[in-house]
């Protein structure tokens, strides 16, 4: 007996060449030096912030290098001796965590209440914190301002608390909505059979299975707090309650401009947030990870 002929495979249903290998290092050699200047562009800015810190006026002014001919520490001792950077500086970090520790609070208690319970209208909950993020500084700061002027708020730490959880809180209710939603309620209901409450199953399961988006969250927060300008201008009018962005910008005058102060303000108020990162920076990357997937 004589074999079928097999037929032949369409042209369509062949696989298409390869890459040739030439084309794929020019591809791998594109990406690559697309990372290079991207990370120059975002990193340059950073490092002459740094070293300007760090050099004499003369050499920053007129004969400016990337890598300072002369070092010097005097910007960095005349900032914490001889102005008020200190004071600002710890009234930026009161504010900035006591304003992520609320967020956190008020963002987890709402976010877990609208995913658990059966709550009329839960939905217009989250899409009006979404709304309410997208409403800039600028717009809401002149009613804040006069709502704290009427009930005596006015030029406060605790104003300016207030003013940023109306940008941190919408935030952290929607990302952690969209983590919470993804969490399996049996992980909860299998917890309070072995004997835990409905609290206890919360602290013990739910909360440490959210620690990465907890994290991006609180880093979030603090970011938005921590470099905040538009409201501090306008809710803090006294110099003892000032923060690090409005001192530095009053360093900044129509006859005297203190560049290497400015820089090495700029500097101390950066490394916070560096420190932050690094330290969590697992954690935030899976946290932005998961939103992204499970929102």
């Amino acid at each position: 007996m004589s074999r079928p002929a097999t037929q032949a495979p369409s042209p369509a249903a062949r696989p298409g060449p390869r890459r040739s290998g030439p084309r794929r290092l020019a591809g791998r050699a594109g990406i690559y030096f697309a990372a290079l200047v991207l990370a120059v562009y975002s990193g340059f800015p950073i490092y002459w912030m740094i070293v300007s810190s760090l050099r004499p006026t003369q050499e920053m002014l007129m004969t400016p290098s990337l890598v300072p001919r002369h070092w010097t520490l005097g910007y960095y001792t005349s900032l914490l001796a001889q102005t008020d950077y200190p004071r600002q500086f710890l009234n930026s970090l009161i504010v900035a965590v006591t304003t992520v520790a609320l967020t956190m609070m008020l963002s987890v208690m709402i976010a877990y209440g609208v995913t658990r319970q059966r709550i009329r209208g839960k939905q217009m909950i989250i899409v009006g914190m979404l709304y309410a993020y997208m409403f800039p500084p600028l717009l809401l700061a002149i009613p804040l301002y006069s709502m704290m002027t009427l009930v005596g708020l006015n030029d406060t730490l605790l104003s300016l608390v207030i003013s940023h959880l109306t940008i941190t809180m919408p935030l952290g209710v929607w990302f952690l909505w969209g983590f919470f939603k993804t969490l399996p309620f049996e992980l909860e209901e299998a917890a309070m059979v072995d004997g835990c409450t409905r609290l206890g199953a919360f602290l013990r399961v739910v909360l440490p299975l959210s620690a990465p988006g907890l994290v991006t969250v609180a880093i979030f927060a603090f970011l938005l707090s921590w470099t905040d300008y538009t409201f501090a201008l306008v809710m803090i009018g006294s110099d003892a309650n000032k923060t690090v962005p409005l001192g530095l910008a009053s360093m900044i005058g129509a006859f005297d401009l203190r560049w290497g102060d400015v820089m090495a303000g700029s500097t101390l108020i950066a490394l916070p947030l560096f420190a932050a990162f690094i330290a969590l920076s697992r954690y935030f990357v899976q946290g932005l990870t998961a939103g992204a997937v499970k929102g």
